[in-house]
């Protein structure tokens, strides 16, 4: 619910630079490749420097171009099919950079290796969660549905990172990656689950 209101607070925030953005000529496809290497060069650059704060910063810069490039596509009238895969597509590569850097980082100079390993979890169940939607959906079912969705992902695990770069214990951020992979975990059986009632139903 709380992110619900955030995205309508930032949609009205974002508004006038998604309307001058499309005055300049820039495309909601644009502006999502644009974002997407924001967050991937942030994240696999400053990282696996130690630079958890300032990576978040970028990160968070760029990570709204997610919100921007929708938001370009309802005002200029231009959502397409292909604009919808480019930006569920970008949201795997933005994802995963942002977990990989976490793991390049805590699995060198970091030294923490059960950090590395929640973040390789919740890396990988992140990409199933999202493959079995697209999955079910392909064959005709409905798999919306689970305990941890992509923002909730998200946003736990770049504000303690932030945090963690701050001076944050790093032990509060491992336990805040162990329940969003356990989340993740629970939200692969609910779609898996919902899937098999489907069919069974059909």
């Amino acid at each position: 619910m709380m992110l619900k209101h955030a995205r309508a607070f930032f949609s009205a925030v974002f508004t006038p630079l998604a309307r001058l953005l499309l005055r300049l000529g820039l495309t909601p496809n644009a502006v999502t490749i644009i974002g997407t290497l924001g967050v991937s060069l942030g994240a696999l650059i400053l990282y696996p420097l130690g630079q958890l704060f300032w990576g978040t910063v970028v990160i968070t810069l760029f990570v709204f171009s997610d919100l921007i490039d929708g938001l370009m596509a309802r005002l200029g009238d231009r959502r397409s099919v292909l604009g919808g895969f480019l930006d569920s597509v970008s949201d795997r590569v933005q994802d995963s950079a942002v977990f990989l850097g976490l793991m390049l980082w805590f699995f060198g100079e970091g030294d923490s290796y059960w950090i590395g390993v929640a973040a390789a979890l919740c890396m990988i169940l992140g990409l199933l969660v999202s493959y079995i939607r697209a999955r079910a959906e392909s064959e005709g079912y409905d798999a919306n549905t689970g305990i941890a969705e992509r923002p909730e992902r998200m946003v736990l695990a770049l504000v303690f990172t932030g945090f963690v770069g701050l001076g944050l214990p790093p032990a509060v951020l491992l336990v805040v990656l162990t329940l969003l992979a356990a989340a993740s975990l629970v939200t692969v059986i609910q779609r898996i689950t919902t899937v098999i009632r489907q069919a069974q139903a059909g």
